[in-house]
């Protein structure tokens, strides 16, 4: 089924929920999640421009086959799990390396020579080539990691289904995201960035830049090569002024074709922690 077709099944299922009862409209289900496992679909993708365009349709297909799944129990080795959704298989063919206990959600793509530690991807999730998802980081539900991107030890990055016009995460490629990062709301973290250790990134987080003479606030996206720290700002209350957090922008990777000597210069310059 080619993907108009494919999106028609779904759109309509989704404005009229009997059809999910319908043989076509399962077999769309089915092939989208077959097609985002395998990385030939997406949640959301780049565009020429450097912008993304998120495939509502496809969201809607991953909430759709929710009710089409049934409850069962999987078990592996002494460990038992009760779940819908299966969880991927084929690590070898598709040249990954997963230690245990690394999981991941059928319907999510890990692409060739990534690395995953003991930690955990969701479904509609997308991660690129040779990126290393760290132990214990999380990749929330359709979340878009991109490739050579190092996801370090505790790092959340955030999922979103609902709702359907809300923008996943994404964090282009090259980008180095710190120890206990917490990115989430659609943020977007751009090409080659670093974030220190800690920094937290909502919707709403002021992303302040310093390198200039005067402060220069943003929300909601990182821009490429930034090397980000946690900070904090006084903000007033009516109970007083207190502290609250931001991200503030100090300073800038360089642009070189070595990402890894690139890295290590960006935060020996900065002594940003990772």
């Amino acid at each position: 089924m080619n993907e108009n077709a494919l999106r028609q099944h779904i759109e309509a299922a989704w404005s009229d929920r009997s059809l999910i009862q319908t043989e076509d409209v399962r077999g769309a289900v089915a092939e989208v999640m077959a097609k985002l496992d395998l990385g030939t679909l997406r949640v959301a993708h780049p565009e020429v421009d450097g912008t993304w365009t998120v495939n509502e349709w496809v969201k809607q297909a991953v909430l759709l086959n929710f009710p089409i799944q049934t409850m069962e129990t999987v078990e592996v080795g002494p460990f038992e799990f009760h779940d819908k959704m299966p969880l991927k298989r084929g690590y070898a063919e598709a040249g990954v390396r997963v230690v245990p206990h690394a999981v991941v959600r059928y319907g999510a793509h890990v692409a060739p020579d990534c690395i995953l530690m003991p930690s955990y991807v969701n479904l509609g999730a997308y991660v690129g080539e040779r990126t290393m998802v760290d132990t214990w980081a999380t990749v929330g539900s359709c979340a878009q990691i991109g490739a050579d991107v190092h996801l370090s030890g505790g790092v959340g990055i955030g999922g979103v289904l609902e709702p359907l016009q809300a923008a996943p995460v994404i964090v282009e490629d090259g980008a180095f995201i710190g120890s206990r990062c917490i990115v989430v709301e659609g943020v977007r973290v751009g090409k080659e960035a670093v974030l220190g250790a800690n920094v937290v990134l909502t919707a709403s987080t002021p992303i302040v830049d310093v390198r200039g003479e005067t402060p220069v606030e943003t929300r909601g996206a990182v821009p490429p090569r930034a090397v980000v720290i946690p900070g904090t700002r006084p903000k007033t209350f009516p109970a007083g002024t207190y502290q609250v957090p931001c991200a503030l922008i100090i300073g800038e990777r360089k642009e070189s074709t070595d990402r890894k000597t690139s890295l290590n210069d960006a935060l020996r310059q900065h002594d940003v922690a990772v």
